[in-house]
């Protein structure tokens, strides 16, 4: 018996992984979390399979959910929204089962800042303007930010920043990050991407709290704030530049 966790996508039921389909198809009991996994997905599970929203469980309750079916030698599809590596609470889960002698295996998923980028047909590093992507959060009720990873922190090296979990305080945003990158710095609010009530705001960091506050967004947003969502004349990577030699095209392709 198995537990296979696995990362669901951001939403778009056709954007999980092959291999996260075929192990939904193959176990006979599901575990999902009720509020951010399409119904959908559900359909892959087999027939009869035990599928459960662990949506309204504790831990305690998810973990016993487990091992009843490792009682019975079932194995479990545990699905989880965007990607296990981050922000997934799949830590927990995999110490707890560690501690049981219980085996289990890791899928990734798309994560939602990737689909964010795609919605908005942007690439978040662009040459000469921003070379390195900061996933962050502000703290919350059901987890704090360490002292040291602060906003001003990451927004000092000038990086793309994709900062979940934080639409209902985007005015504290705007003002830890505006002495950085200043009011007209681009800022985009992709709302439930992928899925089919998506919704994007784009604006500046100047004029995005009103703008979310007129949309009437509370959750479920990601916000990217950064050059890199407005530039437009950033230089081209070497590449693939006519001159630049490397490994599979010795000579710079002359």
């Amino acid at each position: 018996m198995t537990v296979h966790f696995i990362g669901a996508g951001p939403g778009a039921p056709d954007l999980i992984t092959l291999r996260g389909r075929d192990l939904i198809a193959a176990c006979p009991v599901c575990l999902y979390a009720g509020s951010l996994i399409p119904k959908a997905m559900l359909g892959w599970c087999p027939e009869g399979a035990r599928i459960v929203d662990t949506a309204p469980l504790d831990l305690d309750a998810i973990v016993a959910e487990i091992v009843s079916a490792h009682s019975d030698g079932l194995d479990i599809a545990r699905l989880h929204s965007g990607d296990l590596s981050i922000w997934s609470t799949c830590g927990e889960q995999m110490r707890r089962l560690d501690a049981l002698g219980i085996p289990y295996t890791v899928t990734p998923g798309v994560p939602a800042f990737a689909a964010a980028a795609a919605a908005l047909k942007r690439e978040l590093t662009l040459p000469g303007v921003a070379q390195s992507l900061v996933l962050t959060r502000t703290s919350g009720r059901a987890s704090s930010m360490p002292e040291r990873e602060k906003l001003a922190t990451f927004a000092a090296s000038g990086a793309t920043l994709a900062i979940h979990l934080s639409i209902h305080v985007i005015g504290q945003v705007v003002e830890e990050l505006t002495p950085f990158y200043g009011a007209d710095c681009p800022v985009a609010i992709v709302f439930r991407a992928s899925w089919p009530d998506e919704r994007v705001l784009r604006g500046t960091l100047g004029s995005i709290a009103e703008d979310v506050a007129a949309s009437g967004l509370e959750r479920t947003a990601l916000i990217l704030v950064g050059p890199a969502l407005g530039a437009e004349d950033f230089g081209e990577s070497a590449l693939y530049s006519t001159g630049y030699d490397r490994r599979f095209r010795p000579g710079g392709g002359q």
